[in-house]
């Protein structure tokens, strides 16, 4: 397997191409650098609205035609909005792969925005939301995030705020294409089997005439440093109670990030399908009966973000029981750290879950395409020789730092009507 290598066209878009050929397919991704933390307040949910617009078709492959293609072609496709980003894929066979070329290249610059359509995908992207809210959950986490982050674009939901998805416009949809789906603001992202020569002469004829244009400046306020623990409580119907303890975490690219990642495979579980019932926390909080479920985790992101555990109250149990369990299973890492048997089991977690998380060609070009939203093409593939460079008192340290009292943001979902979640 080829290493990636990275090239950038004369209008800005950068190319990383990295060749598989362990199956004859290509999977291509065309990245924005454009999330919803790029938002401001009246425009939130905006880039995932436009996302929903990018399928509604172009003079040339009007609605509905491209899913045809792609299907007889064999091939998947798919798009998402993050944080951080806004993604499009295809996954073809080998052969078909001018298909994806083709199409991402028209949407770059001819996607239609018809008032119709607008209009249609307001009401698919407010029930989008409503259906969010129907989860207790939603509530609890959406203020969590609103808690955490007063400055920074991470406060809100990708989805949006309901009063801007009720608001925004055509024009201020369109205005976001324009201004954010250039060449000079994307990353396209080939693995798979392809002569990489070759693939890139396509490339270049495909993007290379495509007009050039300034990437818009990023809309990012940073996050001023919080000045101590901060508490919130959500009361919604219902009969379960739930807990989310939030810490402020660093970015991916911090050294840090890492070795708390590899951190939560001891306390929450590997994640990657592998079940979570010998981590610290299931056994501290599920295996007692304080809780039907716990779990958590860290994302990859651009700027700080959290590092947060869920946990499900179980009946006959307070919020307050629950909270209490879980910050002495983490004051238990501040103070004795890990042992060295969990090390390796989390070592050997981590590797698993990773490796599952990439045995397949587009999970491997999606893990490409991540490590360039980050800012470091490599990040994907040095992962691992990283993972396993990370010690102890690595791992406790990082954890003195983030997992803090003055650090983290706790919030409760108490069901409304039910006076015994209160105490």
């Amino acid at each position: 397997m080829s290493a990636a290598t990275v090239t950038t066209l004369a209008n800005g878009l950068t190319v990383i191409l990295k060749e598989i050929h362990t199956a004859p397919v290509i999977s291509w991704w065309l990245m924005y650098r454009v999330g919803s933390r790029n938002e401001r307040t009246g425009s939130t949910g905006i880039s995932h609205w436009v996302e929903h617009m990018m399928f509604k078709g172009t003079p040339r492959y009007p609605a509905g035609t491209l899913d045809r293609l792609i299907d007889r072609a064999g091939g998947q496709w798919n798009a998402s909005t993050s944080l951080d980003y806004t993604v499009y894929y295809e996954t073809l066979p080998a052969e078909r792969i001018e298909l994806a070329l083709e199409a991402e290249a028209d949407r770059m610059v001819n996607a239609l925005f018809e008032p119709e359509e607008v209009d249609a995908e307001r009401t698919v992207v407010m029930s989008e939301r409503r259906d969010n809210e129907n989860s207790p959950t939603f509530w609890l986490s959406e203020e969590i995030r609103a808690a955490a982050f007063r400055v920074h674009g991470y406060h809100h939901e990708i989805i949006g705020d309901m009063v801007d998805l009720q608001t925004m416009t055509r024009a201020d949809l369109y205005a976001h294409y324009r201004a954010c789906y250039v060449p000079a603001n994307a990353v396209a992202v080939a693995a798979g089997a392809f002569d990489t020569a070759a693939l890139l002469a396509q490339i270049e004829a495909l993007y290379g005439p495509l007009p050039a244009a300034p990437a818009p400046a990023a809309f990012v306020r940073p996050e001023p440093p919080q000045q101590g623990e901060r508490r919130l409580q959500v009361e919604r119907p219902g009969n379960t109670a739930f807990v989310i303890v939030a810490f402020r975490a660093p970015r991916a690219l911090d050294p840090d990030w890492l070795r708390l990642e590899l951190l939560d495979s001891i306390l929450t579980g590997p994640g990657g399908g592998v079940d979570n019932k010998t981590s610290r926390l299931y056994q501290a909080l599920v295996k007692t009966g304080l809780a039907a479920h716990v779990g958590g985790g860290l994302q990859e992101t651009i700027d700080p973000y959290l590092y947060s555990f869920r946990a499900t109250v179980s009946d006959g149990r307070t919020p307050a029981q629950v909270e209490a369990a879980l910050l002495t299973e983490i004051d238990r890492v501040l103070q004795d750290g890990i042992s060295p048997a969990e090390l390796a089991k989390a070592r050997k977690q981590a590797t698993a879950a990773f490796a599952y998380s990439t045995e397949s060609i587009t999970n491997q070009a999606y893990w490409l395409t991540q490590s360039a939203v980050l800012g470091d093409y490599g990040w994907f593939e040095t992962y691992l020789d990283r993972l396993h460079a990370i010690t102890r008192d690595e791992v406790q340290a990082a954890a003195r730092r983030y997992l803090v009292p003055r650090n983290r943001i706790v919030g409760w979902l108490l069901p409304a009507g039910q006076p015994e979640a209160h105490a």
